[in-house]
């Protein structure tokens, strides 16, 4: 048992109400002692000044207290009063100051100080209880934080060191060999006699059915024009941009519809002057992109150029989704740039920090493929990848039902890690970065992946597993050499953004 002394004597702490008196009697006894100690005000010590204006304070408090609930006490009488007492806001406000303010009273006298004025039973709520509720008058409510968004790095990948050392392997080109063509007017027949000409074309099941054999044809694949007499299906470029994109051998494109981004220029110092001068970078925008891009200072020079990037316009867009009017340039490559070999897509959220003929170098030319695209960095089924768009309405419920119904109608499987025949690593794709080679199976390949978007939603992610695995089961002698690498690898090559924020205008004022 702790002790304490009084004069020269120690006698025992005594606890609760009967301690605690004992204890504000002897501090009274030595506050009045010490100030007439002489009659001095210089002997009267700051720990002593300190002390008695605390005790005038309490008392002060707990008569307002007292005074200021007192008729309430008597007209509820004393339980219905006490209960009250502890939720009175301007109480729990002076209780509160009294904890906080001085350094001499804890938690224990602050609780026997209410219980030697009668105003708190040993039954009534814990002292802790009360200091929550004490809390919780006191600050204003702040908005629940969003829990943290969890964080994915990149990874190293093994570049060589320069350029200067590339060389393309021989005969790489050399895959699947097949005569592809390309459905470029629709002629006017009884199945279309009631439809408006469309970018995609009128595929029929049938067509659709056929265009996954890898064999010498003709297939839908964007810019179908109407029968004669109809206007332009859409993404109507200049003859002058045109003629710039033919010449084109190796390109890095990306797109901006509907003033949807702001311009990320390719980290220039990263880019060998090789690059600089063989790789075409293609930024395609509509004309409310380029007005919006050159009042943020981003104009286009004469020869339409801001930075690396060629700014090409787009006039009559194809369909009134911008998403979905993005994957032409994304999934068509091969049709607006005819004599390139190569080409990389990069989503206008990313900046490129990697020189493109070593991302070509690295993810086909080393792993003999001609098609690379990275996983999702958190997804890997199908299934999971639908409840997801529907959680976050990224698009129609009922379209995304329809479009995953119909795919597992013709096979789609579950995506199974343990199953060592699984032919890729993962069934969802982050398509926002795609390396290609311009070979006939790649292009079908993009080809089929674009009619799934123009038939169905505009969400890529839900359709690129069926596509590859009907194209793979439908020609087992023909391999498509797909590299599906790690989104760390995706992380590395470029710096990711946020989209822009769409603008919302002012509600109207009201007068």
């Amino acid at each position: 048992m702790a002790l304490y002394k009084n004069n020269t004597e120690l006698f025992q702490v005594r606890r609760g109400i009967t301690g605690f008196v004992y204890k504000f009697l002897d501090q009274i006894k030595n506050c009045f002692r010490s100030c007439g100690r002489g009659g001095k005000f210089s002997l009267f010590t700051n720990r002593g000044l300190l002390f008695c204006v605390f005790v005038l304070a309490v008392l002060c408090l707990i008569s307002l207290a007292a005074f200021g609930l007192g008729m309430h006490f008597h007209a509820s009488g004393g339980k219905k009063y006490t209960k009250n007492l502890l939720t009175n806001k301007w109480y729990l406000q002076a209780i509160a100051t009294l904890s906080r303010s001085f350094i001499l009273v804890d938690e224990h006298t602050t609780v026997s100080i209410l219980w030697a004025v009668g105003k708190l039973e040993p039954n009534m709520l814990p002292w802790r209880e009360m200091r929550k509720d004490i809390i919780a008058h006191d600050v204003p409510d702040r908005p629940t934080k969003k829990p943290r968004r969890q964080r994915f790095f990149p990874c190293e990948v093994a570049f060589k060191d320069s350029v200067d050392l590339l060389s393309e392997p021989k005969d790489f080109l050399n895959f699947t060999h097949f005569s592809l063509g390309y459905m470029e007017t629709e002629k006017k027949a009884s199945h279309i006699d009631a439809h408006e000409p469309r970018f995609g074309g009128h595929q029929t099941l049938e067509e659709r059915e056929q265009s996954f054999f890898a064999v010498n044809q003709t297939v839908h694949c964007g810019f179908v024009r109407g029968a004669e007499g109809f206007p332009s299906t859409g993404f109507d470029l200049k003859e002058e941009d045109r003629k710039y994109m033919s010449a084109c051998r190796v390109v890095v494109s990306s797109c901006i519809f509907g003033s949807s981004d702001f311009l990320r220029r390719p980290t220039s110092r990263l880019m060998s002057e090789y690059s600089k001068k063989n790789v075409c970078f293609v930024m395609f925008v509509d004309e409310e992109t380029l007005l919006t891009l050159s009042k943020e200072g981003n104009a286009p020079d004469d020869g339409g150029f801001v930075g690396l990037w060629k700014l090409v316009v787009v006039k009559n867009l194809p369909y009134t989704d911008m998403r979905k009017t993005g994957k032409v340039p994304k999934f068509l490559s091969h049709r607006l740039f005819p004599s390139s070999r190569y080409s990389i897509w990069l989503d206008s959220k990313l900046r490129l920090a990697t020189d493109p003929m070593l991302i070509i170098d690295h993810f086909l030319w080393q792993t003999g493929s001609e098609y690379a695209i990275s996983n999702h960095y958190t997804r890997h089924c199908v299934w999971d990848e639908v409840l997801q768009n529907k959680r976050l309405n990224k698009y129609n419920h009922t379209a995304i039902d329809e479009q995953f119904s119909f795919y597992q109608s013709d096979g789609l499987t579950k995506f199974d890690p343990s199953d060592p025949n699984t032919p890729l690593p993962s069934y969802v794709p982050e398509g926002s970065f795609i390396v290609r080679a311009h070979t006939p199976m790649s292009n079908l390949f993009s080809c089929l992946w674009f009619n799934e978007v123009d038939r169905f939603t505009s969400r890529d992610q839900l359709s690129f597993a069926f596509t590859f695995l009907k194209l793979k089961r439908m020609n087992p002698d023909k391999p498509f050499h797909l590299n599906m690498f790690k989104d760390c690898e995706r992380r590395s090559l470029v710096k990711l953004f946020h989209h822009r924020e769409p603008y919302v205008p002012p509600p109207p004022k009201i007068s």
